[in-house]
C-alpha cells in the first residue's frame, strides 16, 4: 500500500480536495491500495470556499513519508510560505512522486522541483503562471504531463483523469479500468488531448457517428485498420472524417487508434500468460518488434518490463 499526503488549507476549493481523496482514498469506489492522509501547515479547523469547514488532523510531516504527495490547487497570487515549499523540496528530493492538480501546479512550480521542464495548468491560469516561473515551461494545451516524478493537470475533469493516470501507471491498466467504472468516468483520457474542444459531446449522441468509428475501430484492434476503411465505415469521406474526429476527441485518429492498441497490450500482458507475439497479434501490432517500438516509444518501457512489473499487480 502507497501513502498519499493531499494538502489543504484555508479558504481552497473542497472539491478539489475531493478529487484526490475519491479517486485515491474512497472505500467503495477506491483501488484500496493507497492510504490517503489529508494535511495542512495548520491543521484543525479549515474553512473552505463553499461556506463549511473541515478539520483535517495531519500537518506536513506527512509529507515526510508519503510515496505520493498531492497538491490539489492553490490561490495564483497566494505566497506559499518556505515551510511547505520545503516539505514539496525534501519528499520529491526522497523520491515521492508530487502531482500539481489545476492550479496546484503554482506550488509545483514555486518549489523549483520541475524547473527547466513542462508543467500543465489550467488554461486560464497558464500567462499567469509563466509570468512568476519563467524557469518552467508552462502548457495550456494538453490535459495532463506526466514527467515520471512529477506529473501536472488542468482543470478539475482533468484532474480526475491525472489521478487515474497514477493508478494506471503504479498498478496497470486493469485497475485503473475497473476504478474508472467505479467512479463511471472514462477508463482513459491520454494527457495530450486538447483542454479544449469545440464540441466535446454531440447534441444527440445517438447521431455521433465519431462514436460509432470508435466502436467500429475498438471491435478490430487486432486487424489493420486503414484511414479510408475507418471513414467509410460510418460512411464519411477521409477529410471530413479526420477533421470531425480531431473537432470531437482534440487528437488525430491514428493518435487515438494507438493508444487504444497500447491499452489493449498492456491488458493482456497484465491479465494473460499468451507470449509476446501474441500480444502484439491480438493488439494490431503485427509483431513483437512492433510492439517493443511503440512501448518504448510511448511508455518508456518493454513489454516484458510491464508484465514483470504489473502481472501480479
Amino acid at each position: 500500500m502507497r501513502t498519499v499526503a493531499v494538502l489543504a488549507f484555508d479558504g481552497m476549493s473542497p472539491f478539489h480536495l475531493s478529487v484526490p481523496c475519491l479517486v485515491l482514498g474512497d472505500p467503495w469506489s477506491g483501488t484500496g491500495r493507497y492510504d490517503v492522509r489529508v494535511c495542512a501547515e495548520e491543521p484543525g479547523h479549515l474553512r473552505t470556499n463553499a461556506g463549511f469547514g473541515i478539520t483535517v488532523d495531519h500537518d506536513l510531516s506527512a509529507m515526510e513519508t508519503a510515496d505520493v504527495v498531492i497538491l490539489p490547487t492553490w490561490e495564483p497570487f497566494r505566497e506559499p510560505s518556505e515551510a511547505l515549499l520545503t516539505a514539496i523540496r525534501q519528499a520529491h528530493a526522497r523520491g515521492a512522486t508530487v502531482l500539481g492538480l489545476c492550479i496546484g501546479a503554482f506550488l509545483v512550480a514555486a518549489s523549483g522541483i520541475a524547473n527547466g521542464r513542462e508543467v500543465v495548468t489550467h488554461w486560464r491560469w497558464a500567462a499567469e503562471l509563466q509570468a512568476q516561473q519563467p524557469e518552467v515551461v508552462v502548457r495550456a494545451d494538453v490535459l495532463w504531463s506526466d514527467l515520471g516524478d512529477v506529473m501536472t493537470s488542468a482543470g478539475t475533469a482533468a484532474s480526475l483523469d491525472c489521478c487515474l493516470h497514477l493508478v494506471r501507471s503504479q498498478y496497470g491498466v486493469e485497475a485503473a479500468e475497473e476504478l474508472a467504472r467505479s467512479l463511471v468516468i472514462a477508463p482513459h483520457r491520454s494527457g495530450s488531448q486538447a483542454q479544449y474542444i469545440p464540441v466535446p459531446v454531440p447534441p444527440d449522441p445517438g447521431d455521433d457517428v465519431i462514436e460509432k468509428a470508435m466502436v467500429w475501430a475498438r471491435a478490430r484492434l487486432d486487424q489493420p485498420v486503414s484511414l479510408d476503411e475507418w471513414a467509410a465505415a460510418v460512411a464519411l469521406s477521409r477529410r471530413t472524417f479526420t477533421r470531425q474526429f480531431r473537432a470531437r476527441t482534440g487528437s488525430s485518429g491514428q493518435a487515438w487508434l494507438l493508444q487504444q492498441r497500447l491499452d489493449r497490450a498492456r491488458l493482456l500482458l497484465e491479465t494473460t500468460d499468451h507470449p509476446v507475439e501474441l500480444v502484439a497479434s491480438a493488439s494490431g501490432f503485427g509483431s513483437s518488434a512492433a510492439l517493443r517500438h511503440h512501448f518504448h516509444a510511448v511508455l518508456g518501457t518493454t513489454p516484458q518490463r510491464h508484465r514483470q512489473d504489473f502481472a501480479l499487480a
